[in-house]
C-alpha cells in the first residue's frame, strides 16, 4: 500500500503544472524552508489525518500556495493598495488554487482523485519572517481503499 506516496506525488506533480509555482514541498508547517535560497512561489502540502471510510481513504489535507511581497520603496499615493505587491501575490495564488481544485473536482488527475465537500481557502500575509503571503487551501480528497480482505 503506497497511499501516502501517491496522494503526495499527484498533488506535486499537479501543482509543479502551474506557472505560479516554482517549488513544491511537504511536511509540517516548521518544515517549510524559508531560507532566501527558495525558488518561489511555493506551494507546501500538509496531511493533516487519514480515515478510512467504507471504500475509500479521506485524507485531509491543507496546501499552503504562497509567495515573497516584494516592498516597493518609493513613496506611493495610493493608501488603498499601498507599495507592495501583496494584492498581485493573493491573486497569482489564488489562481494556483483554483487551478488544483478544478483538476480535483472534475477527476482528471492520474489517480483519478477528488475533492469531497466544499474545499476552503484561507488568506494569510505577513507570514513568517520574509513576508510571504497566500492562501491556506483546506479540502478532503477520496482516494479509493484497494485494499483486499485477505
Amino acid at each position: 500500500m503506497s497511499k501516502v506516496y501517491t496522494v503526495l506525488e499527484t498533488l506535486k506533480d499537479q501543482l509543479l503544472l502551474d506557472d505560479f509555482v516554482n517549488t513544491v514541498t511537504q511536511g509540517s508547517i516548521d518544515d517549510i524552508d524559508l531560507v532566501k535560497q527558495t525558488m518561489f512561489p511555493l506551494a507546501h502540502i500538509m496531511i493533516e489525518n487519514a480515515t478510512i471510510e467504507k471504500n475509500v481513504w479521506r485524507f485531509s489535507i491543507i496546501i499552503s500556495c504562497m509567495d515573497r511581497v516584494e516592498i516597493n520603496n518609493t513613496p506611493t499615493t495610493d493608501i488603498f493598495r499601498g507599495n507592495d505587491n501583496e494584492v498581485d501575490v493573493l491573486n497569482t495564488q489564488l489562481a494556483v488554487v483554483n487551478r488544483l481544485n478544478e483538476v480535483l473536482v472534475r477527476g482528471a488527475n492520474r489517480a483519478s482523485y477528488t475533492i469531497d465537500g466544499n474545499p476552503v481557502a484561507t488568506p494569510f500575509t505577513m507570514r513568517f519572517e520574509n513576508y510571504l503571503a497566500g492562501w491556506d487551501f483546506t479540502f478532503d480528497l477520496l482516494i479509493p481503499n484497494d485494499m483486499s480482505k485477505c
